[in-house]
């Protein structure tokens, strides 16, 4: 049925779990896997300018660091599990987006990524990337949570 799933991450717990069950569902139905993280661009905050810009390039470039680390643990899992994997690497202020896209680029039949379960004022500010990519995917997502 599906034949290469993509898989998102972002380092967490929830998130490694998440990527640890898509990698067995892959290796169970013979499909290939995307791994993909995301690193923001911007953050939105009500006192951006007050950071300096040097410290904000600093911080993408300790995420992009973390991601890569994040993406090599992915890679070696799926070659560990005889599963075929690629990985992609994005900075982009829309994480959900750039989610998308990568399925969509890949030729990915399915997302499986976590849900960090944030409800109440926290979902409200925060927003949920895996909701984002629920509302906005013509490609079938199963959450993990």
């Amino acid at each position: 049925m599906f034949k290469h799933i993509l898989l998102p991450t972002d380092g967490s717990p929830l998130s490694q779990a998440a990527v640890d069950n898509g990698i067995q569902f892959a290796k169970g139905i013979q499909a290939r896997i995307t791994g993909i993280c995301v690193v923001p661009r911007d953050y939105a905050s009500i006192f951006d300018a007050e950071i300096p810009g040097a410290f904000r390039d600093q911080a993408v470039a300790e995420l992009t660091a973390k991601a890569k680390s994040y993406l090599a643990a992915l890679e070696k899992a799926a070659k560990r599990a005889g599963v075929v994997c690629n990985i992609v690497m994005r900075v982009e202020e829309e994480p959900y987006a750039a989610i998308i896209e990568a399925a969509e680029k890949n030729g990915c039949d399915l997302i499986i990524m976590a849900s960090h379960g944030r409800s109440g004022m926290g979902a409200l500010l925060l927003g949920s990337v895996a909701q984002k990519v629920l509302t906005h995917s013509k490609i079938p997502v199963l959450v993990y949570r």
